[in-house]
């Protein structure tokens, strides 16, 4: 039998009586620590078919099967990425950002996700079944991770009890801006709408930033003449009291509806807060944390590339830094994600923009769970297992893809990814596989790094390349969603 050996960032494949370019039926992971959110075990992982077959000490590979020797490295399940926009088909009014779901794949693949997302949007003159019909063929043109995708309902009063069925049965989650002016305008039709969403089995996402405090205080700002994106501008341009009044109003709505609701990028302190309170009552809530506001603080905004690192919520002050550290380790804060948009450096820095007119969020696929890692675990804020829950595991449940996805286990697709916890090396632009092509992390050395992803038992990033095609990945499928 004739064995190919590949060496590559502290990895070795033994690909036996078959060419590279081909996907053996079966792949044995030996000898890593296999870490799940519940737990941690020295043992190989054997992969056949796109699904893991078994766990175990001392397994033995069988003929033609991909060893790869992973001592000393973790072996993680796949991340998990819920809050992603991309542009799959650009237009002139629709372009939000540089990336569709090739480029956003590249990005996460390198960065240890298996699974993305996108947003789509309300359509006022074509039905929804059609809306998602459309997405759905993008999606399997394009990907090459798997994908979940959300519904932006902008209309209530257009929106059926049929269209959550749709929804539904199209696997498909539901997403309200609480900061646009259209939520107040349609208030009592949106609260409806969120009741009978849950009673369909339907997770709502909320966007918690309250449109009326937002709009004074840009008026004001505006008339002092900091419209600008200089220094502090935007910062108090979205003040904590907007996303604590929206938080708020989230949970009591959820509260008195019965209807689970997950908040977006929570922000604050005051924020978490909130809902932390609203759970302490028993309200189906769950938060998300962007993962910026665990490195980075408002003073960026100082910085002469400021512009570069608005979002919204912007970024808050160290305190606040410090408490979702706190959130996301002790179980209150439920998932760490990026909020990705593939802007470029000059899109973002254009001159152009306001504090309303900004691009918000960056090209964040690449770098976050390299920074959550190096940052958070290496740092002793949370454990290993704490961030396999906050970037798989969680989601996974949330989303109606938990067992299938977001875990190592039998019967588990086998989203892998193998990571060197000794590899220490900085973040670069001209690394950065997103359409953006560039980093705000930029120059920050990080230790511990994803060096192999394996999607559905493919082998899809290793050792700086991407080795699979547009096209191959798929519409991850989904069930009700569950607690994490």
């Amino acid at each position: 039998m004739k064995i190919n050996t590949l060496i590559g960032a502290g990895l070795i494949f033994a690909l036996a009586g078959t060419a590279m370019a081909q996907q053996p039926s079966e792949t044995l992971i030996q000898g890593g620590l296999i870490v799940t959110s519940t737990g941690r075990m020295q043992g190989d992982l054997r992969i056949r078919n796109g699904v893991i077959a078994e766990i175990g000490p001392n397994l033995t590979a069988a003929a033609g099967a991909r060893v790869i020797d992973a001592k000393g490295m973790l072996v993680l399940p796949g991340g998990i990425d819920p809050h992603v926009h991309l542009t799959p088909i650009r237009t002139a009014t629709s372009m939000k950002g540089s990336d569709d779901y090739t480029s956003a794949s590249l990005a996460a693949l390198a960065g240890g996700k298996t699974t993305i997302s996108n947003f789509i949007n309300q359509e006022p003159n074509e039905s929804v079944e059609t809306t998602l019909t459309n997405a759905a063929a993008v999606v399997k043109k394009q990907a090459i991770a798997d994908v979940v995708l959300h519904y932006v309902v902008s209309n209530p009063k257009k929106f059926t009890a049929a269209d959550l069925e749709t929804l539904y049965k199209r696997q498909f989650t539901l997403k309200i801006f609480l900061m646009r002016p259209g939520f107040d305008e349609n208030a009592v039709a949106f609260t409806k709408l969120i009741g009978q969403a849950g009673q369909a089995g339907l997770l709502t996402m909320l966007h918690c930033e309250d449109a009326s405090i937002l709009a004074n205080t840009h008026e004001r700002l505006f008339s002092e003449g900091r419209g600008q994106l200089k220094g502090q501008n935007f910062a108090d341009a979205g003040p904590v009291a907007a996303e604590e009044v929206a938080t708020t109003r989230a949970m009591g709505i959820s509260e008195t509806t019965g209807a689970p609701v997950y908040i977006v990028h929570m922000s604050s302190e005051r924020a978490m807060r909130a809902a932390e309170a609203a759970r302490a009552r028993g309200v189906p809530a769950y938060t998300e944390v962007r993962f910026i506001y665990l490195h980075l603080t408002k003073e960026r905004f100082n910085q002469p590339d400021g512009p570069t690192y608005t979002g919204a919520p912007p970024l808050r002050d160290k305190s606040d830094q410090d408490y979702l550290w706190k959130a996301i380790a002790n179980g209150s804060g439920d998932v760490v994600d990026t909020d990705h948009v593939g802007y470029t450096r000059d899109e973002k820095m254009d001159p152009e923009n306001t504090i309303t007119k900004s691009r918000n969020a960056a090209n964040y696929l690449q770098d976050q769970l390299p920074l959550l890692y190096s940052e958070g675990v290496r740092k002793g804020r949370i454990t290993l297992e704490r961030m396999v829950a906050l970037s798989s595991t969680n989601p996974a449940k949330l989303f109606g893809m938990y067992p299938k996805k977001g875990t190592i286990a039998v019967g588990s697709d086998a989203d892998v990814v193998i990571w060197d916890p000794n590899l220490t090396k900085k973040i670069r632009d001209e690394d950065i596989l997103s359409n953006g092509h560039f980093s705000i992390f930029n120059g920050w050395e990080l230790t511990g790094w994803p060096i192999t992803t394996i999607r559905r038992g493919e082998v899809v990033y290793q050792n700086g390349k991407i080795k699979a095609k547009a096209g191959s990945g798929e519409m991850a499928s989904r069930h009700h969603w569950e607690r994490p």
